[in-house]
């Protein structure tokens, strides 16, 4: 089996040695997005937008490798206040409306760049 990374222009670059995603036969693996602006750098304004921009560029990565959300398997969520985890839900809600992939959401003490919420996935190609 042929390992293939997945890069993307409409989605930022890895922010350090390792890459957007990796195909591995039909799986993909995305890695974590915080909410980063493409082309930027930097990351989008407040919670609501970095979770916006989060999910994103999760969708962007997935549309480059061939796939996307109604393929997503399972997804991993890294917030840095659960207290904002209703208001993440509701946003997720609009990616992933009937198709529902098996979640997990921790907080967690930091995020890299100082983001607010990291999202990655795993998926069918």
């Amino acid at each position: 089996m042929t390992i293939e990374t997945v890069h993307t222009d409409n989605a930022p670059a890895a922010v350090g040695p390792y890459s957007q995603a990796t195909k591995a036969g039909n799986l993909l693996f995305v890695s974590g997005q915080l909410g980063l602006i493409p082309g930027k750098g930097k990351l989008a304004e407040g919670f609501e937008a970095q979770a916006v921009q989060a999910m994103d560029n999760l969708q962007a990565i997935l549309d480059a490798a061939g796939s996307g959300l109604d393929k997503v398997t399972v997804v991993e969520i890294f917030l840095t206040d659960m207290g904002r985890f209703k208001e993440f839900n509701d946003i997720y809600a609009r990616y992933f409306s009937e198709h529902k992939p098996a979640r997990a959401a921790v907080q967690v003490a930091g995020l890299p760049l100082g983001g607010e919420v990291e999202v990655k996935c795993t998926a069918l190609v």
